[in-house]
């Protein structure tokens, strides 16, 4: 089977240009970047040959999401594997890493194993998940295959699923002894437990959501990441602090060219490049996540910072939850949003805005994951690489409810206007999206490393 897909203008490799992308089986056989491409080259094939004529669009590498929860198993009234691979796929993600905090926790090898075994039968995009630490589970992280796992989860600070480690012994005992990347969580849990009392003490037991990015201020990120940063450095751990909120963050870490860039690295969501503390009087919980959104100065700094280089990586923290358990306030409401579907289509309108560059947004949402996780054959449009590909259209639309693929059936993005829109997705060369409906048929592959 062979997939020709002509006249795209193609986004890849820190280039724009014009070109057609032929895919055989599921490898990407050739790419054609001379704008013309002369189809007598294919008579006398044998082969079934299908052509698409993608003048207009945009032909991207499938999106690496580095940070997603799908609530499987144990959490699944909210989300599960099927529905959230189902939302990747139609927002152009062709792979997807998941978090270890879900019921039962993957904080074994067994229980890792297990949980691949599951994907294998119910992701219809490319899968890896991550082994999350403990206080007590060195052994099982000291025993990672670092082929199979892509980095350790650690929560250095309080969020959803209670794997807190915060000790510093501890933490340099995981530093100085785990043999892959190290992704952290980083809020310090002593002030935001201080500033939760406070704000209670003067708003009542759960205060409104707009004191959430009070409580989770840059102070607790701070002091989070710089120990993770100074542990880093100490023990010479591969680091990477997921979802940076703040501009004092961004002193932590290197810029290009710095000593340290490629050990110690960062990811940013759209959440906290596209919303800041003024929405919460317009979204209340729909936008409460851990990290919190928070100052218009926090925003700006990071899409500089995007721009730089500075930050390497753009995943979306996908945390889905049901509308009920977002009820309440600062305390009382749980954090996390879903976004998988939508962030592609997000960031290339924030893109046309000047917020950062297409080949920036290509860098951060498929080359650099595969860089940094060492990804075998993913995030690049190369011959004799899997063809995972993403097409997107110019098109005005606002996002609505029937959209949305999620098991939880909302979206902080409900009403926002968008300016592109998925038009196919391939997994390995298999259209998994037609721009309709998603092929639940197909099963994705195991991600290597």
């Amino acid at each position: 089977m062979k997939t020709l897909i002509k006249n795209a203008t193609l986004v890849n490799e820190g280039m724009e240009c014009t070109a057609s992308v032929l895919i055989e089986d599921e490898i990407i056989k050739e790419v054609y970047t001379d704008g013309t491409f002369d189809e007598s080259l294919l008579s006398g094939d044998n082969e079934e040959i299908v052509v698409l004529d993608a003048q207009g669009m945009l032909l991207l590498p499938g999106v690496i999401d580095d940070h997603v929860h799908m609530r499987d198993p144990g959490l699944t009234h909210k989300a599960d594997m099927d529905t959230e691979t189902c939302a990747a796929a139609a927002g152009g993600v062709t792979s997807v890493m998941d978090m270890p905090n879900v019921v039962p926790q993957t904080t074994t090898l067994e229980q890792w194993q297990e949980k691949m075994n599951y994907a294998a039968q119910h992701c219809h995009v490319n899968y890896a998940m991550y082994l999350g630490a403990t206080n007590d589970n060195l052994e099982e992280v000291k025993r990672i295959d670092t082929q199979r796992i892509p980095a350790l989860k650690l929560f250095m600070g309080s969020s959803t699923g209670g794997m807190l480690v915060d000790k510093e012994d501890l933490l340099r005992q995981i530093f100085s002894q785990c043999p892959t990347l190290i992704m952290t969580h980083c809020e310090d849990t002593d002030r935001i437990n201080e500033r939760m009392a406070e704000a209670k003490q003067s708003q009542g037991e759960d205060p409104g959501v707009e004191w959430h990015p009070w409580i989770r201020d840059d102070e607790a990120c701070y002091r989070s990441s710089a120990l993770a940063v100074r542990l880093a450095k100490e023990t010479g751990a591969r680091l990477h602090i997921a979802h940076i909120t703040t501009a004092r963050e961004l002193e932590l870490l290197p810029a290009e060219g710095e000593p340290g860039k490629g050990s110690i690295t960062a990811e940013v969501c759209p959440q906290h490049l596209f919303f800041c503390d003024e929405d919460y009087g317009r979204l209340g919980t729909l936008i409460k996540c851990n990290p919190s959104i928070k100052s218009e100065k926090d925003r700006e700094a990071l899409r500089q910072a995007v721009r730089e280089g500075r930050i390497d990586v753009i995943g979306t923290d996908h945390a889905p939850h049901l509308l009920s358990e977002k009820q309440g306030g600062a305390a009382k409401a749980v954090s996390g949003m879903p976004l998988v579907q939508f962030s592609l289509p997000l960031m290339l309108t924030l893109a046309d805005k000047g917020v950062l560059s297409r080949t920036r947004l290509v860098e951060m949402m498929c080359h650099n994951p595969a860089r940094l996780f060492g990804i075998k054959e993913r995030g690049f449009v190369r011959p004799g690489y899997k063809a995972d590909l993403t097409l997107v259209r110019p098109e005005t639309w606002a996002v609505q409810e029937q959209d949305i693929l999620s098991k939880c059936g909302w979206s902080p993005l409900t009403g926002e206007t968008l300016e592109w829109k998925v038009a196919r997705t391939w997994c390995n060369g298999h259209m998994v999206y037609d721009g309709e409906q998603v092929d639940r048929a197909y099963k994705g592959e195991e991600l290597r490393f």
